[in-house]
């Protein structure tokens, strides 16, 4: 049996012990929803899952603060209150599993569902989601409607019951494309650099729910650059975030590098030089697909958490086998993924089943 010198070892996040440096991350199942973003019963039941397979945390799915925003009609909300009571009995179940509540606060920018909420910081052009998406500009007015929607969102889960949130400012989304100096081109203070949106929203969020409660935020760490993006998470910490969830940045405009021989994808490294840069916890994701790859993820880059996303779906007792020695199964990278289908329909899944009989 393998021995995780590492992956299985307990860590303090904030008032919390996580009981292992597996987390899974924010996965929008994009066909459970009815169009409400009201919490439904299969949904419950895939966290129930989820958080009972061995990870030291879950992180809830992408959840928009306003129905404008969503990337697709069927995804999680938090815009208003009535979506409280189903948002409770889901927080309910991370608390059952011994593990904080925390949930991804999303607007999809300029990939948002339908021509007319297509938004960013500056008019920009793309090709996103297998279409050419056309933003116009956000007014200074609408971004304050923003920040007031992120700080409404954040306010709801923590009557919720929810212990946190992580702001998701990555791939793409509206937070990643006001971070972004190459897509924001603004000359008012909502411009990348003066960040007055983050500095609004943190402040508000955290006035709205209590010190205990966890800020953190999903960042690019070639946002659009490496060194942009250290200074991006130094700049995060100093307003106080509690955690840094690495990835990669604005898809249409990053850099991504690391050097010649690097046995990880960009992503693994970036998240290594931002742990190097700040003094919060990092964690580091991309494409890990066994507890070896993981433990030697936290070994090379003393990230606080490995995340493991399509393994998770593939296998909801993911983090259990590993431990136990048992084959976790391998996500098969199909078309039909993409977080759209059940676990029955998976190929990976399957396979793993007829492996184990």
């Amino acid at each position: 049996m393998q021995n995780y010198r590492r992956l299985f070892e307990s860590w303090e996040l904030k008032n919390f012990t996580i009981r292992s440096r597996i987390c899974v991350p924010p996965l929008v199942i994009y066909n459970w929803g009815n169009g409400t973003g009201r919490v439904s019963e299969k949904s419950l039941k895939h966290y129930e899952a989820l958080t009972r397979g061995g990870a030291g945390l879950v992180i809830q799915e992408a959840t928009s603060v306003c129905p404008e925003g969503r990337l697709t009609k069927t995804m999680l909300g938090i815009w208003e209150d009535g979506q409280i009571e189903g948002l409770k009995r889901l927080a309910e179940v991370f608390h059952k599993a011994d593990m904080p509540a925390i949930l991804q606060l999303s607007h999809a920018g300029i990939l948002a569902d339908g021509r007319e909420n297509q938004v960013a910081p500056s008019e920009y052009r793309c090709f996103g989601n297998g279409e050419e998406r056309v933003a116009r500009e956000l007014t200074e007015e609408e971004l304050r409607v923003l920040e007031q929607r992120f700080i409404d969102g954040a306010e709801r889960a923590y009557k919720a019951g929810y212990d946190g949130i992580e702001l998701h400012a990555s791939h793409g989304y509206l937070l990643s494309e006001l971070l972004n100096s190459r897509l924001n081109q603004r000359a008012d203070a909502y411009n990348a650099k003066d960040r007055l949106f983050f500095k609004n929203i943190m402040r508000g969020i955290r006035a709205a729910t209590s010190q205990k409660f966890i800020i953190g935020a999903r960042l690019g760490a070639f946002e659009p650059g490496i060194e942009e993006g250290i200074e991006i998470a130094r700049w995060f910490e100093q307003e106080g975030a509690d955690f840094i969830d690495s990835f990669i940045g604005c898809d249409w405009e990053m850099d991504m590098i690391k050097p010649e021989g690097y046995p990880f994808h960009a992503s693994i490294y970036g998240a290594k030089r931002v742990k190097e840069s700040v003094s919060l916890p990092v964690f580091a994701v991309y494409g890990i697909s066994s507890g070896e790859q993981a433990e030697a993820i936290l070994e090379d880059t003393n990230v606080d958490m490995a995340v493991i996303g399509r393994g998770s779906l593939v296998n909801y007792n993911w983090g259990n086998d590993v431990k136990a020695g048992r084959n976790p199964g391998k996500c098969r990278n199909c078309a039909l993924c993409m977080w759209k289908v059940d676990s029955e329909k998976c190929p990976g899944h399957l396979e793993l089943e007829r492996n184990r009989k």
